[in-house]
Order: structure tokens, then sequence, then C-alpha cells
């Protein structure tokens, strides 16, 4: 793979692992409190599958990426 492929990986996993943090901390913000609205649990339902879907992408990505020995 060349450096520009590396790059682009790169950078597409760094951009999935903020996407992910961002779906953690909103989630964390959801589950302190109390009770949940019922827009609050279907928000909670959304989060937890797109920060699963984001780091099955992240896995798959690096997957891509060469092992450096």
């Amino acid at each position: 793979m060349d450096e520009v492929q590396d790059s682009t990986l790169s950078a597409e996993i760094d951009r999935l692992q903020a996407e992910h943090r961002h779906y953690a901390q909103r989630l964390e913000e959801l589950l302190q409190k109390p009770y949940l609205s019922t827009e609050e649990q279907i928000e909670e339902i959304k989060l937890k599958k797109l920060k699963l879907h984001a780091k099955d992408l992240i896995f798959s990505l690096e997957r891509r990426m060469p092992v450096i020995a």
C-alpha cells in the first residue's frame, strides 16, 4: 500500500475515532440522568448503534493498514 493510501486510511480512522468519542460522551450525558424522555431513549438507542458502527468501521480500516515491524 502506498503512503497516500496509508495517510487517507489513517485520517479516516482518526475521524471515526473522534465520532466514536462524541457518541460515547453524549451517551454518558444521557446515562447520568435519572429518567430519560421518550426522545432521549430513542437517541440513546441510535447513539449506541452509531457508536458500534463507527467501531466496526475503525476495526475494518485498521485491518487494511500495513503492519509495521
